[in-house]
């Protein structure tokens, strides 16, 4: 989801991902961390989840396992995606290394401000998830952030925003559902231009993996 038109449409665009690791290498704090290539290919039209196009080259991020927890290196942003134990209500902060606005170069959204402060833990047991048609078992979901507010805009006249980040994986085998959607809605009153939304929002699901 990306508002375009100086922020007054909302588009979705749809795409296949792939992500291969490459090889273990060292992080740049000696650590030793999966390298992974991530590929994406445009959707076939506007209608369909399929793809056709050949795979582009998008970027490269990095994974790495230590005793109690899996980070992840994106962008040169960290974050800490897993933490030991794995049980209900055990939490830990997931973005404690990220800076303050850590999306301020792209994004003029408060959005981002208090980040390093999201609590992130598991909810509930292990249970079954479905989603487009695909169904995985022994699942475990990860709560992040989900606050609202304002939305859906029932007053136009008012500030809104909308902070939502939940991943779920599936045992032996990995990430298979995320949301990430951070946006806030500005009023804009006063200015002919009228009312305009800034940031994005991402929903991905795992179709297939080896």
């Amino acid at each position: 989801m990306v508002f375009t038109n100086f922020g007054r449409t909302t588009e979705i665009h749809k795409y296949q991902v792939k992500h291969v690791i490459d090889a273990l290498i060292t992080d740049n704090l000696g650590r030793p961390s999966y390298r992974v290539y991530r590929f994406i290919r445009d959707s076939v039209d506007a209608t369909s989840w399929t793809a056709a196009q050949p795979w582009t080259n998008s970027d490269t991020y990095l994974i790495t396992p230590l005793s109690d927890q899996v980070e992840l290196i994106e962008d040169n942003l960290r974050f800490i995606k897993l933490h030991l134990p794995i049980k209900a209500s055990f939490s830990w902060k997931g973005n404690k290394y990220l800076p303050t606005d850590p999306y301020g170069q792209f994004y003029n959204f408060s959005n981002d401000d208090n980040m390093a402060d999201w609590d992130f833990y598991y909810d509930g047991s292990s249970s079954s998830f479905s989603y487009k048609g695909n169904t995985y078992s022994n699942v475990k979901t990860i709560e992040e952030s989900d606050e609202s507010f304002n939305v859906s805009i029932t007053v136009p006249i008012a500030y809104a925003a909308r902070s939502r980040s939940v991943e779920r994986y599936s045992k032996n085998i990995g990430l298979v559902y995320r949301e990430y959607e951070l946006w806030e809605y500005q009023p804009n009153t006063g200015n002919p231009a009228g009312p305009y939304k800034t940031g994005f929002g991402v929903t991905q699901w795992m179709i297939d993996h080896n």
